[in-house]
Formats: structure tokens, sequence, C-alpha cells
């Protein structure tokens, strides 16, 4: 089933459905995507005060396109892990334990990039709420807010997906984009201030 062709009615419902995907991971790229689409709506509706506006938009779209497959990624990839897992059965010698971590390793692929694209979402966020339409201000914040959201639950998925060491390279890349995304997003929030 593509994810991103259903309706968005029937993509709720495949979430609160009975199963594992789509999950967690599906949901942050949704989010993210999402957060990106609002940032272009506000930097176009910005394009009159603001020169950069329409460079932003197409960041902000870029963004949106980057993030939005990676809702089908995620699923087909965590689905692939959880196949492997059931078929590692009762032996567990060193070539099944090895498949089983690659599959387990190709699965926090997907949560990585979201964590990436959604930290990459809130930093531009920041741009537009410090220089986009004041009275759209709050959809910049909450584009912001949304991504940071996105990447925290990306990086909580690529440490459970990457159980075998908390020290994995992309365990700590993906928590620091987490807190990139804070970061951002509690910037976004101040400039009001």
């Amino acid at each position: 089933m593509a994810l991103l062709d259903l309706r968005l009615r029937e993509f709720l419902d495949e979430v609160g459905a009975e199963g594992r995907t789509p999950g967690g991971g599906s949901v942050a790229a949704l989010v993210t995507a999402i957060a990106a689409g609002l940032l272009a709506k506000v930097a176009r509706t910005s394009a009159a005060t603001w020169p950069e506006a329409a460079g932003i938009a197409a960041q902000a779209e870029s963004l949106r396109d980057r993030s939005a497959p990676l809702v089908q990624a995620d699923a087909d990839q965590y689905e692939a892990a959880l196949r492997a897992r059931g078929q590692s059965g009762e032996g567990q010698g060193a070539r099944l334990d090895f498949a089983l971590g690659q599959a387990y390793a190709k699965a926090a692929e997907p949560p990585l990039e979201i964590a990436r694209a959604a930290s990459d979402v809130a930093l531009l966020a920041l741009t537009v709420a410090q220089n986009g339409d004041r009275a759209l201000y709050a959809d910049a914040v909450t584009a912001a807010l949304l991504a940071a959201a996105a990447a925290k639950a990306a990086a909580e998925l690529v440490a459970v997906n990457l159980t075998a060491s908390a020290d994995d390279p992309r365990v700590l890349e993906a928590a620091k984009a987490a807190e990139e995304a804070a970061r951002a997003a509690e910037a976004a929030r101040a400039v009001r201030e």
C-alpha cells in the first residue's frame, strides 16, 4: 500500500489500525513534510515585504519533497526488519544475528533521514519567523515546533533500532539533529519577545 496515495482519513485509519506500520517514523516524516509545507505557505505570503521569500519557499518545498517519501520508506524498512526478526527463528547463530542486525541498521536509516530533514525544517522556520509576514508568525513557530518534535521522535527511533551501541555515530547524529531542531524552535518562539 502506498501511504502517500491514501486520503488523509485513510492514512489516519492506517496509523490507528492494528499492526506495526505505519508507525512513529511514518508519522514523524509526514509531520516534517507538513511543517515544511506550512513554511512554504508563510514564505509565499510574505513575498511582498521579503525579497528572499521566493527562495525560502523553494527551500521549504525541497524539504517537503525530501521528507514525504520517508513516510513510506520508514514503514517499508521497519517491516523488513520485523520480517528478519521473525525469520531468525530458534537458531541464534552468528549469521542470523548479523542478518538481523543489518535489517535493524537499515530500519534506522529512514528515521535518521527524518531527523536530518526535520532539523533543517526547524532551522528554516527560524528564518521564516524572523523575516516572514508578522501576521503568519504563529504558523512559522508552529512549523518549527512540529519539526522539532518530529526530529526528537525520529532520533528516538534511530536509538531504538540501533540498540547495540548508544555511541553509534548514527544515534549521536540523530540526537544532535534533534537538539539543533529544539534550539531553532525555541529561538523562533523567542522572535516575538
